[in-house]
Parts: structure tokens; C-alpha cells; sequence
């Protein structure tokens, strides 16, 4: 509700003004009047910005004080009046106090300007002045000098992604991969039958699966750290548009420094800020290599789900943590359900890749006006990500058994080991021996013998499953 001729006062609300005039907020609020009207037009959709983006502005706020003091262009007063109440935010105080819908402008203005006034509430509130007095610090005059929204909110989802990755996704990927060597390692010299087109294939040993799993998580580790690199070049100095307009010369570089201090990060000002703004392929980049990760581990968890079917009536090859009862109704029943709910993940990110790389073809001219789909997007699917791998690691690979004589079943009636005697009796002839010992219900050893083509010692000597697993 806004209205220029609102009494100076109601009971339990103060006024807070803004360029189109005064609202009332609620007294126990800091926000402001841009806060105030976004909670009104856009009040749909349980989506908010999760907790780390809404630090990640903090760190930049606090950043931009640091330098505006080092600049000269805030005084002491001041500059330690922001940076408190950053840290503060920092800290997870004042979390109720960003109430804004992602779905918003697409720029992110209305979730900006909720920081800028919290801030300078806060600040105000701390120097002994009212709520709403916009003295001794100003939302925008001081909070938010040098710095517009198209350049800070990409900053920011710059920033939040790449200190999601770090400190949540690449621990649980290699934690994933460490897990993965360690059974490699373990079941080594387990001889298995290989299947392709889901049929029956020449052997190979459970080492040789498990190390495949985990080069598949490595080169998903590489190319999402290389991804994340990219995503390392800011935004922050180019303004509305890329022009730098009303900032101070080497105001990028030293917010770069100033936020990769804060952060523990090393970042640098973009190479080009106008394509920064409108644009945000680097982010398009990162959800890809997310994206290849959530296929990787897809097929993954797939295969060791076929391996763990059973008991009774699936392949039994592997025999998996029983974590809980699967079922309401059926006794003793137990269900892969860390692979679900990895499988469930990984369908989710590949959602949220077609949402991101939507968002990131649609920007028009100067600006990406899809920035709070795009980040709030990436957050979820690395997040997702870091707690399902991470869980799928403690709580279902490490504790993987091989039902060693169902494996040894396997591997002695593949008819697929016939291919060892190729080379010596030819395609065609394996071909026959395998060809009867199916049909005949024998084993290949017997059938040989039967067709006249090799003794049943002969045989032993050629075919050995050891001898075919190339280690």
C-alpha cells in the first residue's frame, strides 16, 4: 500500500519513502519501501534465495564499504557502520529480513535493493538514529554508490556459485571418487561377466567397473572446475551497462581484491563487462559441466542399481547397505533408495540445465533479464548435487558387498568366453560351440568336445576368464 499523503504515522508501522513515494512497513521490519512494494506485486511461489546468495551479497556490500573507504569516498564512520551490519548478515543474523519471491524482476533490482535497505536500516538503527531516516546512511547515496544492479547481482551470482562449488560440491565429488578408487581397489581381482546391449559380453573384473565409475566423476570434476574458473570474472565496475558510469578509476580491481580477500577466492574484473551484463554464459557453462555430472552419475547409480536387483529374482551381483524397510506392506523388502533419490537429482539438474540454458539465450541487448532464474537454478542443482553425492558415497558405495558365487555362476555359463578360442579355431566354429552348448543346455567345454572341434582339455587351456580381462 503507497500513498504521498499518508499520515506521518500508524499504529505499528512506520513510513518509508521511495522515488514513487511512502509505504507503510511494518515497525519490527528493517527493509524499506522497494522491499515493501515487491512483497506486494510479487507474492507468488514458495522460491526464495537460499541463504548462501544472500551472504554472498553481504560479502559484496561489505567489499564495496571497505573500498569506498579506501577510496576516501566513505568515512570511517560510515564504512564501519556497513561493515558491521554485513558481518552481521554474514553470521546469520536478520535471515527473516529477506522475504522477497525469486520471482521478480530479472534483473534481481527488488532483491538488491532489500539488501541495500536492510543495510542501511540496520546502520542507522546502530548509530542511534529511526528506521526510515535514510541518515547517517543511505540506501543507495552509500550502500549502493558506484554500484547499479546489473553489474552487483551478477557479482553476486558469480560469487555464490562459485563458493557453492567449492565449499559443497567439489568435497562431495571427491569424497565420491576416493569411495569409488577404494572399491576398485578392493574388488580388483573379482572376475565378472561383461554385458553389452544388455546381453551377455566378454568378462572383466569389478576393478575395471568401479575404475571406469570413477573416471567418470574425475572428468566431471575437471570440466566443472574448469567451468567454475570462468565464472570466476566479475561484473562488479560496469554499472548499468559496461560502461563504468559514476565509479572511480580501479574501482573493479580493488572490489576484486577486496572480495577475493573476503571470500577466500581469487577473482579478477571481467575482460568485458558489457558482455558480463548482458549475458551470462560463463554461469551457462557451469550448469553444462552440472549437467554432465548429473548424466555421469545417472549412469552410475543405474548400473549398480541392475547389479543390486534381487534378491531372488534380479542379477544379484552386489549386494547393497540396507538402510531401512522398503515397504509398508511387504516384509523384509529392501530398496536401493539412496540410488533413488540420487536418480531423482540428477533428472532434477537436467531440468534445470534446459531452465538455464533458456534464460541464458534470452538475453536482449544490454541486459540478461533472467538472472534470478538463472542463479537461483544453478544454486539448487549444486546443492542437490553436493548433499546426494555425498550421502550416495556414506550411505550406499561404501558399504557394497560382490555376492562372489552368483558372480562366479555368471561368469561359468557365458557363452560370451567362447570368443577366447577365435583365434584359434576361428569365428565360425565358436560360433557352433557356443551355438550348442545354448541350445543343447551344455557347457561351452562340453560342447566343443561333442562337435569334435577341441578335447575338453584343450578347452582348459585356451579359455580362462583370467586370461581375458586384459590385467
Amino acid at each position: 500500500m503507497s500513498d504521498s499523503a499518508k499520515p506521518a504515522s500508524v499504529s505499528g508501522t512506520r513510513l518509508e519513502t521511495d522515488s514513487l513515494g511512502t509505504v507503510e512497513v511494518d515497525r519490527a521490519q528493517l527493509w524499506g519501501a522497494q522491499t515493501q512494494r515487491a512483497l506486494e506485486h510479487f507474492d507468488f511461489g514458495s522460491d526464495q534465495f537460499p541463504r548462501g546468495f544472500i551472504e554472498a551479497f553481504a560479502l559484496v556490500k561489505k567489499a564495496a564499504a571497505l573500498s569506498h573507504r579506501a577510496l576516501g569516498k566513505l568515512s570511517e564512520e560510515q564504512a564501519g557502520l556497513i561493515v558491521q551490519v554485513c558481518d552481521e548478515i554474514l553470521a546469520g543474523q536478520h535471515a527473516d529480513q529477506f522475504p522477497l519471491s525469486a520471482w521478480q524482476s530479472g534483473s534481481g533490482t527488488q532483491t538488491h535493493m532489500n539488501l541495500n535497505e536492510v543495510i542501511a536500516n540496520r546502520c542507522n538503527e546502530l548509530a542511534g538514529a529511526e528506521r526510515g531516516q535514510k541518515s547517517p546512511i543511505h540506501p543507495n547515496d552509500h550502500v549502493n554508490m558506484s554500484q547499479s544492479t546489473n553489474d552487483v547481482f551478477p557479482t553476486v551470482m558469480h560469487l555464490s556459485a562459485c563458493m557453492a562449488i567449492q565449499h559443497n560440491l567439489a568435497p562431495a565429488l571427491v569424497l565420491l571418487r576416493d569411495t569409488l578408487k577404494l572399491k576398485a581397489a578392493e574388488f580388483d581381482s573379482i572376475i565378472k561377466a561383461g554385458r553389452t546391449h544388455m546381453m551377455d559380453a566378454v568378462p572383466l573384473t569389478f576393478g575395471q567397473e568401479f575404475r571406469a565409475f570413477q573416471s567418470q566423476v574425475e572428468s566431471a570434476l575437471e570440466n566443472i572446475s574448469r567451468a567454475e574458473q570462468e565464472a570466476r570474472q566479475l561484473a562488479i565496475g560496469g554499472t548499468a551497462v559496461g560502461t563504468g558510469l559514476n565509479t572511480e578509476p580501479g574501482w573493479p580491481g580493488l572490489m576484486c581484491e577486496k572480495i577475493s580477500e573476503l571470500s577466500a577466492l581469487q577473482f579478477t574484473p571481467a575482460d568485458n563487462k558489457f558482455a558480463q551484463i548482458a549475458a551470462h554464459d560463463a554461469l551457462v557453462q557451469v550448469h553444462g559441466a552440472l549437467n554432465g555430472l548429473a548424466v555421469s552419475v545417472l549412469k552410475i547409480v543405474n548400473d549398480l542399481r541392475l547389479m543390486a536387483s534381487g534378491p531372488h529374482c534380479g542379477l544379484q551381483e552386489i549386494s547393497i547397505p540396507t538402510n531401512e524397510p522398503g515397504s509398508s506392506i511387504m516384509p523384509r523388502k529392501v530398496n536401493p533408495t539412496q540410488i533413488e533419490s540420487v536418480s531423482m537429482v540428477c533428472l532434477r539438474v537436467m531440468g534445470n540445465n534446459l531452465a538455464v540454458t533458456m534464460a541464458g539465450s534470452q538475453g536482449q541487448f544490454q541486459l540478461n533479464a533472467y538472472k534470478p532464474l538463472i542463479i537461483i537454478s544453478v544454486l539448487e542443482s549444486i546443492r542437490l548435487l553436493g548433499s546426494a553425492l555425498g550421502n550416495l558415497s556414506r550411505y550406499c558405495i561404501a558399504g557394497i558387498s560382490v555376492n562372489r558365487e552368483q558372480v562366479q555362476a555368471y561368469v561359468n555359463g557365458s557363452s560370451m568366453l567362447v570368443t577366447a578360442l577365435n583365434t584359434e579355431i576361428g569365428y565360425d566354429n565358436a560360433a557352433k560351440v557356443a551355438k550348442h552348448a545354448f541350445e543343447e543346455k551344455v557347457s561351452l567345454r562340453e560342447a566343443a568336445a561333442a562337435l569334435g572341434i577341441l578335447s575338453e582339455a584343450q578347452f582348459d587351456a585356451l579359455v580362462d576368464a583370467r586370461k581375458m580381462v586384459g590385467e
